[in-house]
């Protein structure tokens, strides 16, 4: 890389999907093709530790064999696999084994600190981890740590502030570390949530003496952000990075984190301005996350396009025309064709920061739908324009047809699912009884197939791509959309058919959604109306 010594990708490998050993292979030797040259894998739970039989339980972990058999590929191509943890936060999924004592809970998600148990859990990480890869860089996770020290450790310990207790933990975590010559790297927000209010991303200033006391001088902090479009704001905050560690990593984010479809376009408008930021401090490090909120169900090999843009712009090409030529001659695909994989969360604008109403109106109920407010006529027709495009696509390409195929299919059903429950209200509202009966007996039938169809087709894609664990979630979601649609199908032909008088939820007044009245959509809408599954 032109201006970066290292210059990777963090995979989340955490939520539901986890990547084939085969899957992955095929990823990073592209990604490594582009000039990315490391990779960290992010696995909360999802790798095998020794002694720890419930750790990835049921979750597709990767076995010892496999990190091997990785960490061999990774060098065999010029990348280095980095190991990528927590060690404090973020560890609900082994908390889930509540007979199993071995793993102390402070309150959330957060392991109880100053407990033996918690470290010597860690040394287990660490010595399994040494053993089956060979870096000896790790990342040790301790982000949103919220509700540090207000659970359990109160209990025991009495208050402390959260700056005391996360260094004499790091201490601790540094310490084992040591042991096995790692080079320390962490998320850095808990080292400015705690003075600023809660907050991370701050404007440029004066870091507290204590607080950069807490931070080993050896300890490498990473600073991560993935939403502005404002150079400034990064440089404000290098500029406080700068003041806990010269060697501060950068960590952008690659937006495939909302839904089956990507981000491709804000990843562009939000990462070459912090490239921008990074090149101008002197940052020499940096990755890009690929988080998978919610199920981890976008395929990666969807954000080639911002991935490639991304490579090219940090090794100094910044010709945009000679970026998409140098794209097609790799992958096989217009530049702006592949970047349409987007266009089923292009049906409306960002307003600040991605919707991803591919989503969340596939999952809105047609009876209870609150999300049915953010609705607009005529996005419908905007879905069956985006269908027609992505399954040319689909047609044309042998080795990224499975993706488009997959984004293609959801776009017929959002087609017809888009307004139906808002065509619904608004029947029943009109006593429009025959109408009312067309959508039942049509549309509703209609969108039914077409998602069983998006859902095979989807399976395709997460197994060409994963492990089959976590698939199961996506299987009860999807199934349950189907049995719900026609559960509702039925409750109309009862309306109309006179053997119930009313369906009381369409009789609900829609109120606005969001703060304010804005209108969002966002992971936390999809769990408000589907429930969190993982």
């Amino acid at each position: 890389m032109k201006n970066f010594k290292m210059f990777g990708v963090m995979i989340d490998m955490s939520r539901c999907a986890v990547m084939s050993v085969e899957g992955l292979k095929r990823f990073l030797s592209l990604l490594k093709k582009m000039g990315y040259n490391c990779v960290m894998l992010y696995t909360e739970d999802t790798y095998e530790v020794d002694g720890e039989p419930y750790f990835g339980y049921m979750r597709g972990r990767y076995t010892k064999e496999e990190l091997k058999e990785i960490d061999a590929f990774t060098a065999s191509i010029g990348m280095e696999l980095i190991p990528c943890i927590q060690t404090l936060a973020h560890v609900a999924a082994i908390f889930r084994w509540g007979t199993y004592g071995n793993y102390p809970r402070d309150c959330d998600d957060i392991l109880l600190t100053d407990d033996e148990r918690t470290y010597e859990l860690i040394e287990r990480m660490f010595a399994t981890l040494s053993e089956c890869i060979s870096s000896r860089r790790i990342h040790v996770g301790m982000d949103e740590a919220h509700m540090l020290g207000r659970g359990k450790h109160l209990d025991i310990h009495g208050y402390e502030t959260t700056n005391s207790i996360m260094k004499r933990h790091l201490a601790r975590v540094c310490e084992i570390a040591k042991k096995y010559g790692y080079e320390v790297m962490l998320w850095s927000d808990m080292f400015f949530r705690p003075w600023n209010n809660g907050k991370y991303t701050i404007p440029k200033r004066e870091v507290p003496r204590e607080v950069i006391e807490s931070l080993p001088q050896q300890v490498i902090p990473v600073y991560w952000d993935y939403y502005r479009t404002d150079e400034a704001i990064y440089s404000d905050m290098i500029e406080n990075h700068k003041q806990l560690s010269k060697n501060t990593w950068f960590a952008g984010g690659a937006w495939c984190w909302s839904g089956m479809i990507p981000f491709n376009r804000f990843t562009l408008e939000s990462m070459i301005p912090a490239l921008k930021a990074c090149k101008k401090h002197g940052i020499k490090n940096v990755i890009m996350t690929m988080w998978g909120d919610d199920g981890g169900e976008c395929s990666h090999f969807s954000q080639l396009p911002s991935l490639f843009y991304l490579a090219e712009y940090a090794q100094g090409n910044t010709d945009e025309a000679l970026i998409k030529k140098k794209f097609k001659r790799l992958i096989g695909i217009d530049y702006d064709e592949f970047m349409s994989i987007d266009s089923p969360n292009d049906v409306m604008e960002y307003m600040g920061r991605p919707r991803n109403p591919s989503k969340y109106m596939l999952y809105s109920d047609y009876f209870n739908g609150f999300l049915d407010y953010t609705v607009s006529d005529g996005i419908g027709e905007k879905y069956a324009v985006c269908a027609e495009k992505l399954h040319a696509t689909a047609k044309k390409s042998r080795r990224y047809g499975y993706v488009f195929d997959s984004a293609a299919k959801l776009c017929d059903v959002l087609t017809v699912k888009y307004e139906l429950g808002v065509r619904t209200r608004r029947a029943y509202e009109a006593k429009d009884v025959e109408m009312l009966r067309s959508l039942a007996e049509n549309e509703y039938v209609k969108v039914a197939k077409l998602i069983d169809i998006y859902a095979r087709s989807f399976e395709r894609q997460w197994f060409v791509d994963n492990k089959p664990y976590g698939f199961d979630i996506e299987d009860i979601r999807l199934g349950g959309l189907i049995r719900r649609t026609d559960a509702c199908r039925r409750r109309i032909l009862d309306y109309v058919n006179g053997r119930i008088d009313r369906i009381v939820e369409l009789e609900e007044k829609l109120l606005p959604y969001g703060e304010k009245g804005e209108t969002i959509g966002f992971n936390n809408a999809l769990s408000s109306a589907t429930g969190n599954f993982w």
